[in-house]
This record gives C-alpha cells, structure tokens and sequence, in this order.
C-alpha cells in the first residue's frame, strides 16, 4: 500500500544529491545548490505524471489542503459540502480557513451521494469537496456537473488515490484544483509532504505565496520580494522532496504489484456468499490500495473484523470504530473542543452540521470492511493471505 514498503536505493541516491549540495531549504541559496532542486523536479515530474499543468508541494496534504481553500478564496462563512467517510485533516483544514464543513452521506462507492449533495447546497456554498478514499474514486461525472450547475468550485481530495484515474485522467486533475498527499502511509511518500495540483495559473500564484509568507516569487533576490497576500511557512524541505522524486518515478511499478495482491485477494472472495464490494465508478482506474467490501449487517461486520485479526490478519479496517475517518467518532469536532476559539457564526454553523444524523452512511459503513494491499506481499503471500480471509468469510460472512 505505501511506497515507503519499498524505499531502497533510487531514494538514497535523490537525498543524497541533497546532502551533498548542504542545501536543505526549498528556496535561496542559489550559488551553493548548484544547480540541484529536488523540490523543482518533482513538481515537474508530478506535472509530467499526472498531466496538469501546475504543482506546488507543501509539508503535508493538510497543508495542501488548507493552502488550496485559501487559493480559491474561500473562507470566512462560506460552506464547502465533505463527506461523512473522509479523514479528519478534511474539516480540519476548512475550520482554519473560517469556513464550514458541510457533511452528507456516502454510499456503496464510499463517496458522495449526488443526490444528498444537492440537498446540502445553499446559498453559501463555495465548493465541493469530493474525497477519493481508499485508493478509488467518487462519482466524478455526477460531482462536475453539480459543480457547473450550481456555479460551485471543484477541490479534489485525492491523497489516498495517488495514481488512481477517472475514464483515463488521474484524480486530482479533474476540479479546479487538487490535493495530494505524500505521508509516510501514501501510495508515494516524502515522509511528509503534500502538492496542490492545477490548470489556472492564479491559483497555482497564489498558493505559491500563501506557503511561503506570502512572497510574490518576482525577484531573484527573495529579500526583494513584495508580499501581495498574507502567507504562512507550509515550504517543504529538499530532503523530503528528493524522496518523494525517487518514488513519483517508481509509481508504475508500485501500481502493478498492488493491483496484482488486489486481484488475488479479489478472487478468492468473489464467490463467498453473504459479500458484497465496493461499486467503483471506473474499475479501470481503481489502484488496488485497498479491497472493499460490506457484510449484510453490522453485528456480521464487527464479528467478521474480530475474527479476521483472531487470525493475525493485518492492515484490516473496521472503518465505522475507526477514529481518524469517520464522523461518528469525531468527538473533538462533535462536541467543539478546539483550542483556540472559532467566531460565533462559524462555531455555531459547525455543531449544527457535525451533529446531524447520516443513517445512509452509518448503513453503509457500519457493514464495511477493508483490506489494505501491500507491496511487500509476493504471488504467494497474497494467495496465503487471501485463503485466511476467505476461511474467516466463510465462517462469518452469512
């Protein structure tokens, strides 16, 4: 599942180019680096790769996302509709901005219901957010049309589909801007580190300044430069970005073995009575990070991941118990624990929308469970661990 399963010597060679130069930080320093820019490669490289035409990277896909909110000017009161399975750095990062996260159901897909989407759209709406998780895709068709229709903006949260695509483009390149991570747990990683992806110059302009204090970029001397906007420090280091260059390059070949262990698991419960999996809006396009699949009741499910780690079975998830990627278990957002005080409007807007009932969603993930596919798996340990799945399904699964 992560690249950093198989981090070996590409890797080593791209940090070491860094260490050899003493050049850590992303800017400056011009003379001594000689030449040598990990940072500027990879957002080339990740331009070349998934086909959009601006990248900036960041220290982390919270950043990323925050960084990329700020670029296309929402914030304060503006709604930006999330789903109820994403990760927590979803609202967290819309809360930073003043805005209010706006949650409706998922289904089957594991992504936004279309039709809930629609019902959650007010007058304050500033986008959608779609969150492509466990390595495939939200309904993309349905989602840009709504957007369209609607005169609403489009951020794709792709940081746990690297590499996935939607009818032959990579998400992530589909809204008016998009949002990679690359932490320790990605299909690729720095370490840590994040991209905002896009095709409008402005926005990738303004996300350039709003990581780095706000520098306009404009002059060779960064002392010089004016600052236009108000910005933060979300620079990511050369370090992380000479990893991250080393595995962008490798994401072919981590694909394929991925895919290769998500087939083997796949056909071995295929047939299992009392399952049934994901509905992916384009199987083409899935990356096999993860196999998802729903048992016909709650109780089933919860027996079912019991047994399933009885039997040493790792990297299984139990998302409806899970605390970082469901809303049921966002306390800290439920009940309004933040450290520093939010506005009233927007603290109030927040609790009403955190605390709403999603019986779809709690249906649907209630009965769900994933297996998370990993790279250090050969053919053999895959059809291993695919006959332990398949003797507790068979035991549990009806």
């Amino acid at each position: 599942m992560p690249g950093y399963e198989l981090f070996g010597d590409a890797e080593r060679k791209e940090v070491n180019d860094v260490l050899q130069t003493g050049i850590i930080p992303r800017y400056g320093f011009e003379a001594a680096r000689k030449g040598v820019s990990k940072a500027t490669d990879l957002e080339k490289a990740i331009c070349e790769t998934f086909g959009c035409k601006y990248a900036l990277l960041t220290t982390s896909g919270t950043t990323a996302l925050i960084t990329a909110l700020a670029a296309l000017g929402i914030g304060a009161g503006d709604e930006v509709i999330i789903p109820t399975f994403c990760f927590a750095a979803n609202f967290e990062a819309i809360i930073a901005v003043g805005a209010i996260p706006v949650f409706v159901d998922v289904n089957d897909t594991l992504a936004l219901v279309p039709a809930a989407i629609e019902k959650a759209i007010t007058s304050h709406t500033k986008a959608i957010m779609p969150v492509h998780m466990c390595g495939s895709m939200a309904p993309l068709d349905e989602l840009i049309d709504l957007a369209d229709k609607y005169n609403v903006l489009l951020l794709e949260d792709a940081c746990l589909a690297v590499g996935a695509s939607y009818k032959g483009k990579y998400l992530g390149t589909m809204g008016h801007a998009g949002v990679y991570s690359f932490d320790i747990s990605k299909m690729i990683t720095c370490g840590e580190g994040g991209a905002i992806i896009t095709d409008n110059e402005e926005v990738y302009k303004r996300a350039r300044s709003f990581t780095d204090h706000g520098h306009d970029h404009t002059d060779k001397d960064r002392a010089a430069d004016p600052h236009t906007y108000l910005g933060y420090n979300y620079r990511i280091t050369e370090l992380h970005a000479a990893v991250g260059l080393a595995q962008v390059r490798r994401l072919p070949q981590f694909l394929a073995i991925q895919l290769r262990n998500h087939n083997i698991i796949y056909e071995a419960l295929k047939d299992i009575p009392g399952i049934t999996f994901r509905s992916i809006p384009d199987p083409g396009g899935n990356t096999g990070a993860y196999l998802s699949f729903f048992l016909s009741r709650e109780d089933i499910a919860r027996h079912t991941f019991n047994e399933l780690k009885k039997a040493g079975l790792k990297s299984i998830y139990y998302w409806y118990d899970n605390n970082w990627h469901y809303i049921g278990n966002w306390q800290h957002l439920k009940s309004g624990s933040w450290m520093h005080r939010l506005y009233e409007e927007q603290k109030m807007q927040v609790m009403h929308y955190s605390n709403q009932a999603f019986p779809m969603s709690d249906a649907v993930m209630g009965c769900c469970i994933s297996v998370g596919i990993s790279l250090l798996w050969d053919e053999t340990m895959a059809r291993d661990i695919a006959g332990k799945i398949a003797s507790v399904l068979q035991r549990t699964a009806e």
